[in-house]
């Protein structure tokens, strides 16, 4: 993250002041950790923002004290604060003892639960499941605990996020209307396990669709979705897709908002939708959902419901826009002529998508509203009409308390850094942001670097800025350059039958179509040419497949199970093609001395240098094995064993 001045901050009748005393009258009266919110009460919800905000340091103060009350008996917390008694020493204690961790420190304790140890490992409250992470460890997704009343705090961000749209006087513009249609959200559940003890591990987003907190939400026109509950908790991803698909067609007329989680998911559902529109027309027709297509019997009962009727005149004004244009340019705005925007997420590796998003939605704001991750829900975009590239979320201080290491821009910790509160950050500075939650984590790094923002006469809004070691990302994969290392070095041995060696190799992700796919320049020597092309051909695709079976999970499951990621191309380049990237980057000012070969390009310069000299293209032919995440008991037994010893 990073801080800048924002110089078109709207005007408040008062000053922020995160140094008020805890006994002071406005914080005295501080409302409770989860305080209530009625979407539908717009100035209320907006209130209760400006009184979390500005008393930032004395809800801090609360939310820690509150978390060690609970949690410090814990066998986790006790190694560390001991006999420390009272709530200022007990805070005290912990900024002094407890060290801030990577995942693999307390991953023994998670792993214990997951294999029937009590919760009291790390939480006085019973951790109710494991969330997975898209983050690995071991190649494997990474487990963080979670709690029933977790999923209250989170309900509580979301109820903030319409009215922030709505009518947001803090943001100079705002989207008025919101409760007079639907929304077309494509959301999606993803496979989960149960552990030996029987608990379920799932993703976050998989983890709140099937809570009753959304299968069971009151009715509310901001909660009310073209999709039917049954349609989002489909199992089969291209049925679901199919599904919630004819439903946003279907309700055409209603739409006022669409989105996606991820600005990749909504961009699959444009490309499924160029595929499959003459079907959906066909079945507005019908005026059902195609047995043949969508088999899952609760979801296409959903759905036909959603139909109800056959509607000759939709699909064929559908059909005009889908087929009648030469280009699919605004196609969004074109189905959807009410949308007021877009609603996914375009901060981080997702920017590489903003080309695509504003093409298809032909002028649409491109509206991100909130900052989470698994560990943790975070904040809110209190300006989300302004451009993505200016993007800053406001972290609500409520959710966890939170801890900064100083960083360097480019993502280096700086040698000594402190951690530092969230009002002890430095306007224009770069961070690591590190969260201790009501959860059981204990200053835990989160990873991504993000800069501290001055917005609103306040310091706790941020901007996203990149997520430490990742290199390449298309959808919910992330992967370092230590991960790409080590599936290239297992699939050099399959270039001995051509008599040649990889001399250098670099990569980036191509974005241009849907899904995106890994792509790896490779500078072979000597050029290979033993058996001929059809042989070369066969080799490198066995290449290209090895590479992807060695990346880790989240990958493997994304190119399986959820399609959302294309299969890894290997570009071969003609020999010198690696002296004209050095060349380029020297002529950009890096020293010859110093310079390395970049595992990873960028620059549309460096690409194109590569791309001139390609001699040859190569896709893997192969799905990569994905199954779900599993946790050995064993080792964890062990692994915990260890950790209790020290």
């Amino acid at each position: 993250m990073t801080s800048t001045s924002s110089d078109n901050a709207a005007d408040h009748d008062h000053d922020h002041d995160h140094d008020h005393d805890a006994s002071s009258p406005a914080t005295a009266t501080l409302p409770p950790m989860i305080p209530a919110c009625d979407p539908h009460d717009g100035p209320a919800c907006l209130e209760l923002i400006e009184v979390l905000t500005t008393h930032a340091a004395a809800v801090q103060r609360r939310v820690l004290a509150e978390i060690l009350a609970m949690n410090a008996g814990t066998d986790y917390l006790r190694r560390f604060l001991g006999d420390a008694g009272g709530e200022d020493e007990v805070a005290a204690a912990f900024k002094e003892r407890v060290p801030v961790v990577e995942y693999e420190d307390v991953k023994p304790y998670i792993e214990r639960i997951a294999n029937g140890a009590p919760s009291s490992l790390i939480s006085s409250k019973p951790i109710t499941e494991l969330l997975t992470s898209s983050g690995t460890s071991g190649g494997q997704p990474k487990l963080m605990p979670a709690t029933e009343e977790e999923l209250d705090r989170k309900t509580f961000l979301y109820n903030l996020l319409v009215p922030v749209m709505n009518k947001c006087r803090v943001a100079c513009r705002y989207v008025e209307g919101l409760d007079e249609g639907r929304g077309m959200y494509l959301l999606f559940v993803k496979p989960e396990i149960t552990t030996a003890s029987g608990m379920v591990a799932r993703p976050v987003l998989t983890s709140y669709y099937k809570s009753r907190h959304f299968r069971r939400r009151p009715d509310s026109p901001y909660t009310r979705y073209t999709s039917p509950n049954e349609a989002i908790l489909c199992q089969d991803s291209r049925q679901s897709m199919y599904a919630q698909l004819l439903c946003g067609l279907a309700r055409r007329g209603e739409v006022l908002r669409v989105g996606a989680v991820f600005a990749s998911a909504f961009l699959r559902a444009v490309k499924f939708l160029e595929e499959h529109w003459r079907a959906l027309c066909a079945d507005i027709r019908a005026g059902r959902a195609d047995p043949a297509v969508v088999t899952d019997a609760a979801c296409r009962d959903a759905v036909d419901a959603v139909v109800a009727r056959a509607d000759p005149d939709l699909a064929d004004a559908i059909a005009a826009e889908c087929g009648g244009a030469s280009s699919w340019r605004g196609i969004v705005r074109r189905l959807w002529p009410r949308t007021k925007y877009i609603d996914v997420i375009v901060t981080g590796s997702m920017a590489q998508y903003i080309p695509l998003l504003e093409f298809y939605g032909g002028g649409l704001p491109l509206v991100s509203t909130m900052y989470a991750s698994s560990e943790s829900y975070f904040g809110i975009n209190l300006r989300p009409l302004d451009p993505p590239e200016e993007v800053v979320y406001t972290l609500l201080p409520n959710m966890c308390y939170y801890e900064f290491i100083k960083v360097e821009k480019d993502g280096e910790e700086v040698r000594d850094g402190e951690v530092v509160d969230l009002v002890g950050v430095e306007v224009g500075g770069y961070y690591e942001l590190v969260v201790t939650t009501f959860t059981g984590e204990y200053a835990a790094r989160v990873c991504p670097s993000i800069s501290s923002q001055l917005l609103h006469g306040f310091i706790n809004a941020f901007r996203f800025v990149h997520r430490r070691n990742v290199v390449l990302s298309v959808d919910t994969d992330k992967t370092s350059e230590d991960d790409l290392l080590r599936a290239v070095t297992a699939a050099k041995p399959l270039l001995d039958p051509l008599a040649c060696v990889l001399a250098e190799y670099t990569a980036y992700a191509d974005t241009s179509s849907i899904p995106g796919h890994y792509v790896l320049f490779w500078e072979l020597t000597p050029p290979p040419d033993a058996g001929g092309e059809a042989a070369v051909a066969r080799v490198m695709a066995a290449c290209c497949a090895a590479v992807e079976a060695g990346l880790d999970a989240v990958y493997r499951r994304c190119r399986s199970r959820d399609r959302s990621v294309g299969p890894l191309e290997i570009r071969a380049v003609a020999p010198g093609a690696f002296d004209a990237l050095m060349d380029l980057c020297v002529s950009h000012g890096s020293s010859v001395n110093q310079y390395k070969t970049p595992r990873c390009i960028k620059h549309p310069d460096a690409i194109a240098v590569l791309e001139q000299r390609v001699v040859g293209r190569f896709f893997s032919d192969a799905v990569p094995h994905w199954e779900p995440l599993k946790v050995d008991a064993g080792a964890a037994a062990a692994a915990a064993g260890d950790a209790g010893d020290t």
